[in-house]
């Protein structure tokens, strides 16, 4: 059944600080069996939620358009789609930014809007009741031991040498116990203060479970002024107490790597005969206690023909470089057949679609994640291999990627 456009609607009764509204919003989703997210844009201090009233309505086969007409909404993508991990998309049936907490967005005659109202006018003590966040059903992967992912670069490596990649992307999860008394929305609040510069959120929806994150690295935007933005992150290194990030020395092997990735970008655009682009970089960026080499690529959709390059090139791009490798088929082969494990969600890609307003979508690659298990946390790390790659290093990398997200469980 078809929805009306979402109108602005008055918070119900008194409002109530930004965190609590939050919490009453997830509530009645996970209660309803609803998919929701909410997120934190790099650089901003607000919160944004989006909330589906069917959870049918959030599957779908198909990448999101970024293009204003399209549907507002919350992507949530895997690495891989399948059954097991089904590709979403969260139609914006209420939305909700803490920029402007007493208003609400979403169609007061939708009997699933009436029941939240409804819900939201009642008042709510101090309920300390742990949120019923949605579990996924599938078994927990398997978590590669150190020799296992020596074998797995070892493996890559040789891939390389004999010319059947140019470069691989390979990567492993780790379970770690959830502390006593572990909150999720509590850690999504951890999260946003502890890495302003990073895409934050907290995704639950019924087949995908739950997942917690704070992403570096941007896959596609457009943005308000109609600039299509993406970016090459690749190498990695840790940020050494007091150092300044741009006094870092990168290694053959890190300068290699982006320097794939930046020109896989480029070769996209090649693809759509796209040649007035603005490319800026490669230049050393913070991302928590870790350092990496970006170029940023920014192309004016007002002054080229091309009103649907956003949705052009994230078709394009997923799965990028910087977490398969290339070229792409052959390093996806790999990957299958080798690494060992379902990555489900982690380096798919998510984010909002024409919200706050028609025309800004911005998509980030899912790294620095989690998946919530019922006492355990499922993290996710990945190392970009070349031909120089040392199993030992490689480890280390993903061990110090694993302690982003994985400071919030200590």
């Amino acid at each position: 059944m078809s929805r009306a456009q979402p109108q602005v609607a008055a918070w119900p009764g008194p409002v109530p600080a930004p965190p609590e509204q939050l919490r009453q919003l997830l509530t009645f989703a996970l209660r309803q069996q609803l998919p929701v997210a909410a997120w934190r844009l790099p650089g901003t201090e607000h919160v944004q939620l989006c909330l589906s009233l069917s959870a049918d309505a959030a599957l779908t086969g198909l990448p999101p358009a970024l293009t204003a007409e399209a549907p507002a909404g919350f992507a949530f993508f895997p690495f891989r789609d399948s059954d097991h991990n089904p590709a979403l998309f969260l139609p914006a049936h209420v939305y909700w930014h803490a920029e402007a907490p007493d208003q609400l967005h979403l169609d007061p005659a939708d009997s699933g809007a009436s029941q939240l109202l409804a819900f939201l006018a009642t008042e709510h003590t101090d309920d300390l009741t742990p949120l019923p966040w949605h579990q996924s059903t599938q078994p927990v992967p398997h978590t590669a031991s150190q020799q296992e992912y020596y074998e797995l670069v070892e493996t890559g490596v040789d891939a390389i040498k004999s010319g059947q990649v140019v470069k691989v992307v390979s990567s492993r999860a780790a379970r770690r116990p959830l502390p006593a008394g572990f909150d999720a929305l509590r850690a999504f609040g951890e999260l946003c203060s502890r890495y302003p510069r990073a895409f934050v959120s907290v995704v639950s929806a019924p087949g995908a479970g739950t997942w917690l994150g704070a992403t570096p690295e941007v896959l596609v935007e457009v943005d308000e002024q109609g600039v299509f933005r993406t970016m090459a992150l690749a190498g990695t290194q840790a940020l050494a107490p007091g150092a300044l990030p741009h006094h870092a020395i990168w290694r053959q092997k890190e300068i290699e790597e982006q320097a794939l990735v930046a020109r896989y970008i480029v070769s996209c655009f090649k693809q759509l005969r796209l040649r007035e682009y603005e490319e800026t970089g490669p230049r050393t960026v913070v991302a928590g206690q870790l350092l990496h080499l970006r170029t940023d690529f920014a192309v004016n959709l007002h002054q080229v023909p091309f009103p649907t390059l956003g949705t052009d090139m994230l078709r394009l791009l997923h799965p990028t470089s910087a977490v398969g490798g290339m070229p792409k088929q052959a390093a996806l082969h790999f990957l299958q057949q080798h690494e060992g494990y379902d990555r489900a969600y982690y380096s798919g890609f998510l984010g909002p679609v024409n919200l706050p307003q028609a025309g800004v979508s911005r998509l980030f690659v899912n790294l620095r994640c989690l998946q919530l298990r019922p006492h355990e946390a499922v993290l996710y790390a990945g190392t970009g291999l070349t031909v120089d790659s040392d199993p030992e290093r490689e480890w280390q990398e993903t061990e110090m990627k694993l302690s982003t997200i994985g400071a919030i469980l200590r």
